[in-house]
């Protein structure tokens, strides 16, 4: 058999061909293109199995398994378990083995049942129902069973089974309304369309009449992109090719609202759908307590491995004297003595290596997962965080990140729907240079008859009023709003004069702010307030009324009904930040009508009152509007038919679709002729300014980064507080550097700050005096891109270094014009400077995804941009102003009780290794243990790990209400205050203390004394237990000091792990166990607690171990308080509990 063959098959049937190519060919129906057409190539895709499961039933144990030993902390402790098992060690293997297999025996427990949970929703979807055409009837089969290429039918409120391209709908234009809420989360209504050679196809028979085949990219994640390009089949003629685009594809997961039925094609089915491709997690991100946890585990390895090599060359020293060696009551065999000599130190090691390896407890990996999981329930159960208004809570899409937020230094804040209510409201049009105000009443007054403002009837003559026409026809006309009845959907269309009003939707709140405001009427108490010469005209006079088999319809001033053919939309993208359309009115003139930002529209303009537009564009920037201008331009037929051509050339394009769209659109959108421009009012959140003020306080530095324009960006940035009256504002924009070089500004900006003695550093900088002088800097995106790019000598960070050391020095910094990417570089470089500062990325729209991504940590703001930006963030809030409690408040409770529970860890396991390591020196490092085997298991497990996981839940060591009036408390724990070296070592030297008092005071009050009734001395379990006993009470007491809000829970975990240790410690010598083949500590403990001076031993032990951390507490307290300390001690004179309810700030 030719081999070749063989590895054709295979690679195909095996490894999939279609993956070797960038786009797929789809057959509708399954039917073959016609003879002398393409040829049948039938691809091999997946069935529409869904599998969001992990394991199988075969493979769980070894998967499993293998990903948890992929952890380093389970992989040296199975090393450890193992060498157990292999050489003579000291401690029987289930010291080791034990608390291992409860670990990993409690995780795989809990990742199978999340994985069974699974297994039942997939077979749940897998199993459901669909209707496909075959044969030109319906045929009900289940979900998994749909190919590639079928023909569904889906009826209303039912759920697509697959990606489908739309093919037709009950609908007359050819269109369907959807929901992808269980896709991003956004519960509006959006509009597909149909392709428009098959939307004539309403029944079964006609579906399997068609004869078509798709072209389109292999599948990938993006939901908002899809290329791809039908080619319809007739008898006669030739193909028609159709682009197909985004809103052709209906998605998996979306279900189908308002429409009777529709059919489509599958597209990809299975794990290949858009909705499986997004089950992918993002990138892991990390925090920094827990670098700093890694780090302090390598130390204490390092100190392990150091005990281990001490031991055991003292072991060698000690026995190079024959006796010690070779006693005469234990003499070698002549195997033992003939055994190689570094054979023997390297077992020796291994064996003291087991013997310390509890430095490092395994039990920590699992309290921190505990406590990071169930504290993420904290910010969800927030009360003080739902928002009312739009029944949104506080969502926690990763609890790895907790502590984060209180480590927190840079905020970068979009403007739009962040920092603003993204609630447009229409303030004017400027038209020919005449402004028009649609409120003539203003609290109850008349607007005065200022110069720069003219009602509706003061417009120029016939000239100027067919511009003013033509104005309101583009606004009107010049957007994607769906229109909706108040009533009904799909009923008739009633103008608002029948008393009903039109219900627009839109992607964009501006487009609706400006539909909604060409046709705003006065009121009839309006009317009769305005002077006798202002009353010609009720309303500016334009109403859309809805978009019908192609035709726009609007109501003009007459009530009378205009009709536009919509030839092309020509989409708004945050490159170009404008959009266009081209429209055929009922004369049969073609015109574009152009809407977009000023600095977009302004330079392909040839015509029309540029300056005086221009001057209101930047009057209305400053007082903080939103602009957008407005141009057009006719176009005769034989130019329709040039961009006709020129578009369906880019659109049916698989490859590079969006470059050859983005050049075509330059092309046309050119020598435009200039009608004016619009002005909205977007609001500021409430309590905006109040937040960033606090943030300010507490030392955090907040950046606004926007795509508006300077001047209106600048206006919120004073309203939200985020410039002072008493700011310098330095700007570093293109309108600058036409006058100097990038060079000479940032230069001379670096010696206005630097050289004038106003450093603004974190630990000095509250960002309220109004003495001091401080500075904001303001950049826009073409000066960001020459900072970015390399410089022609090749140095290509001295700029960058330059930019920054200013911003440094800032209080804060405005970055405008900014595009999504170059948000995420602004990010970027913050985040990657010298001093690597933790930052924070807040937006609520698609355009934040990328800053949100970048950051440290990213939060989404549930907007009416969608649920981009929360689906892509670690956290999601309402509104901006909670974004004040997450940080100062649940950040910094986070973080207080994660860097207790990690230092108290390893305080605690030195406490419990270090006195092993000095019985060595006493016992002939004979790796003899100190304490039975069952409390080295279970000191980690039972006896100490209850009350540290409750401590790192619920401790608070100031009150919540004290944080949110105090933000500049958020400071004292800046910069990972509590997990440096020095708070590290002190903690460590405090473990070593405290064991050198266990081991040393239980040694010198057994060394001469006779402790018991009858004479006997203790032996070495009962010191060990002794030792053991005072260290349970000792780590415990310490916890208890440690903690400043008590409540009925602290009080029974921690006094009922003390009850526990001595009742296990009866029971477990108290009663002969038959299970155990020795009892080594049968009735120890019931001796020692027999003898009084173990009494006292035990008592005065624990008073001296504690002693010390008491004594520097107390004099820290009084000589050096810190800022925290200072409330605490005002809090317990003034007399409140720390929290009203135990779990007040939970």
């Amino acid at each position: 058999m030719d081999c070749s063959l063989v590895r054709t098959l295979v690679h195909r049937y095996c490894a999939g061909e279609e993956e070797c190519v960038d786009s797929r060919t789809v057959y509708v129906g399954h039917r073959e293109p016609p003879p002398g057409a393409e040829a049948y190539i039938p691809q091999r895709c997946p069935d529409n199995r869904i599998v969001s499961s992990k394991y199988t039933f075969w493979n769980f144990i070894p998967k499993n398994l293998f990903e948890q030993f992929r952890r380093i902390a389970n992989f040296y402790f199975l090393i450890i378990f193992l060498v157990q098992l292999i050489i003579d060690t000291p401690t029987s293997p289930v010291t080791s083995g034990l608390p291992l297999f409860f670990v990993i025996t409690v995780t795989a427990i809990k990742q199978g049942y999340e994985d069974w949970l699974r297994h039942k929703a997939d077979s749940a979807v897998n199993q459901c129902p669909v209707h496909f055409v075959q044969h030109g009837r319906l045929v009900r089969k289940q979900s998994r069973k749909l190919r590639v290429g079928d023909i569904v039918m889906v009826k209303e409120d039912e759920t697509f089974p697959c990606d489908l391209i739309f093919l037709s709908s009950s609908r007359v234009d050819g269109t369907c309304h959807v929901t992808t809420a269980s896709l991003d989360g956004e519960s509006s209504h959006k509009t597909h369309y149909a392709v428009q050679d098959t939307k004539g196809f309403h029944t079964e028979e006609d579906m399997d009449s068609l004869h078509a085949t798709i072209e389109c990219e292999q599948p990938q994640p993006d939901l908002y992109r899809f290329v791809g390009r039908i080619n319809v089949y007739s008898d006669l003629n030739d193909p028609v090719v159709r682009p197909l685009g985004s809103e052709n594809l209906l998605l998996r997961g979306a279900t189908l609202k308002n429409t009777e039925k529709i059919f489509g094609v599958a597209i990809y089915t299975g794990m290949e759908t858009k909705m499986a491709l997004n089950y992918q997690s993002k990138s892991q991100k990390r925090s920094a307590v827990e670098k700093s946890m890694n780090v302090f585990l390598i130390v204490y390895l390092c100190i392990l491995i150091s005990k281990a090599l001490i031991n055991t060359v003292m072991k060698y020293v000690w026995q190079s004297e024959p006796f010690r060696d070779e006693p005469w009551y234990n003499q070698k065999t002549e195997a033992e003595r003939q055994r190689n000599l570094f054979l023997r130190a390297f077992t020796d090691f291994l064996a003291f290596m087991v013997l310390f390896n509890y430095i490092i407890p395994v039990s920590m990996y699992v309290t921190v997962e505990m406590q990071k999981f169930l504290g993420s329930y904290f910010i969800t159960w927030d009360e003080e965080m739902f928002d009312e208004e739009t029944g949104e809570g506080p969502l926690v899409n990763t609890s790895d990140l907790n502590e984060e937020l209180g480590q927190v230094e840079y905020v970068f804040t979009d403007k739009t729907g962040t920092l603003t209510e993204n609630n447009m409201e229409f303030k004017e049009c400027c038209v020919e240079g005449h402004v028009y105000v649609p409120h003539a009443i203003c609290n109850g007054q008349v607007l005065p008859a200022a110069a720069a403002i003219d009602m509706i009837d003061a417009s120029p003559g016939a000239g100027g009023r067919e511009r003013e026409e033509l104005f309101f026809r583009a606004v009107c006309l010049c957007h994607t709003i769906q229109v909706k009845d108040g009533d009904e959907a799909d009923g008739p269309r009633k103008s608002p004069d029948s008393g009903r009003r039109c219900v627009y939707i839109s992607a964009s709140p501006d487009e609706v702010a400006l539909v909604e405001g060409v046709q705003r009427e006065l009121t009839p108490r309006d009317i009769k307030q305005l002077p006798q010469s202002h009353t010609a005209r009720k309303r500016l006079g334009f109403t859309y009324l809805r978009l019908k088999d192609n035709y726009m319809e609007l109501q003009n001033r007459g009530n009378d009904i205009e009709r536009f053919e919509l030839l092309e939309i020509l989409s708004f993208d945050s490159v170009r930040r404008r959009m266009s359309v081209i429209v055929k009115s009922a004369t049969g003139e073609i015109y574009l009508f152009c809407k977009g930002a000023d600095s977009s529209i302004f330079p392909r303009v040839i015509e029309g009152k540029v300056d005086q537009i221009r001057s209101r564009v930047e009057r209305n920037a400053v007082e903080g509007l939103r602009t957008l201008c407005v141009a057009y331009k006719r176009l005769i037929q034989e130019e329709y038919e040039g961009i006709c051509k020129l578009l369906q050339a880019a659109k049916v394009a698989l490859q590079d679709r969006e470059r050859k769209l983005a050049e075509a659109y330059e092309q046309i959108e050119k020598d435009l002729i200039l009608l004016g421009a619009t002005a909205v009012e977007d609001r500021l959140q409430e309590k905006a300014a109040d937040t960033i003020e606090a943030l300010q306080k507490a030392g955090i530095k907040v950046w606004v980064l926007t795509g508006d324009k300077m001047e209106t960006a600048a206006a919120a940035c004073y309203a939200c507080k985020l410039f002072r009256r008493n700011t310098q504002l330095l700007e570093v924009t293109t309108k600058r550097l036409e006058e100097q070089s990038l060079h000479d500004v940032l230069f001379e900006l670096s010696k206005t700050i630097l050289h004038c003695g106003a450093s603004l550093t974190r630990d000095n900088f509250s960002g309220l005096s109004a003495d001091t002088q401080d500075y904001g800097l303001i950049i826009d995106g073409a000066a960001l891109s020459l900072i970015m790019k390399p410089r022609e000598d090749g140095s290509s960070s001295s700029y960058r270094e330059l930019f920054l050391d200013i911003c440094r020095n800032c209080s804060a910094v405005l970055c405008c014009r900014m595009a999504p990417l170059q948000k995420a570089q602004i990010v970027k470089l913050i985040k990657f400077s010298k001093e690597r500062p933790i930052t924070l990325a807040i937006g609520d729209g698609a355009n934040d995804v990328s800053m949100i991504l970048e950051a440290h940590v990213g939060i989404g703001i549930v907007g009416k941009e969608g649920r981009q930006a929360a689906r892509n963030s670690d956290y999601a809030i309402p509104k901006f102003k909670h974004l004040k409690k997450m940080l100062l408040v649940h950040g910094h409770f986070y973080y207080i009780r994660i860097s207790e529970l990690v230092q108290y860890f390893f305080y605690k396991n030195v406490c419990f290794i270090f006195p092993q390591f000095l019985y060595q020196f006493f016992c002939g490092f004979s790796q003899q243990t100190l304490y039975d085997t069952a409390y080295l298991t279970l000191y980690n497990i039972s006896f100490t790990s209850l009350p540290v996981l409750l401590y790192s839940l619920m401790e608070q060591h100031v009150a919540m209400d004290t944080l949110k009036r105090d933000p500049a408390l958020y400071r004292d724990i800046a910069k990972n205050a509590l997990l440096r070296w020095r708070v590290f070592i002190y903690w460590t030297f405090l473990g070593v203390f405290d064991a050198l008092v266990f081991f040393f005071g239980a040694y010198f009050m057994f060394e001469n004394t006779t402790v018991t009734s009858n004479g006997q001395m203790f032996g070495n379990w009962t010191f060990g237990t002794l030792v053991f006993t005072v260290m349970v009470f000792t780590v415990t007491l310490k916890l208890a000091l440690d903690t400043h809000y008590w409540t009925w829970i602290n009080h029974v975990v921690i006094w009922g792990s003390l009850l526990f240790y001595v009742v296990f410690s009866l029971l477990w010598g108290g009663i002969i166990w038959p299970f155990l083949n020795y009892q080594r500590m049968y009735y120890v403990f019931i001796q020692m607690l027999s003898s009084g001076p173990a009494w006292l031993a035990i008592v005065l032990l624990v008073v001296v171990s504690l002693l010390p951390d008491v004594l520097k507490k107390v004099l820290c307290r009084q000589l050096w308080p810190s800022a925290t300390e200072k409330v605490q001690t005002a809090c317990l004179v003034s007399g409140p509990p720390l929290g009203s309810h135990p779990l007040a700030s939970l």
